[in-house]
């Protein structure tokens, strides 16, 4: 997985410089693309019921695929531009949030 996501990232990186985009992706920019994106993701699921929300059309879900595409793609983004490792970045929270919620709290 380590290996997949590191040759992806590097996909997402070459597809940007080969357009010159980086000139754009500033920390700021970057952190509000993202967040735009996570908010087109919501605007699917706007108006459905929960029951709906589970039981999508396949054109829900194809876009939804997509709107995680480029949530991940903006994601890619700023940990390339931080040099954040994604993959021990989550499991660094994974224990933090362990200690944190533990499950005799639950």
């Amino acid at each position: 997985m380590d290996s997949d996501l590191k040759s992806i990232t590097e996909k997402i990186i070459a597809f940007r410089d080969a357009r010159d985009w980086a000139q754009y992706h500033d920390p700021k920019n970057l952190s509000q693309a993202l967040s735009i994106e996570a908010a087109e993701l919501q605007e699917i699921f706007l108006w459905k019921t929960r029951q709906e929300s589970r039981e999508l059309s396949p054109q829900d879900i194809e876009r939804v695929s997509e709107e995680i595409a480029d949530i991940f793609i903006y994601l890619a983004y700023l940990c390339h531009k931080f040099k954040i490792d994604l993959l021990e970045a989550a499991r660094r929270k994974i224990i933090k949030n362990g200690e944190k919620y533990t499950i005799q709290k639950s």
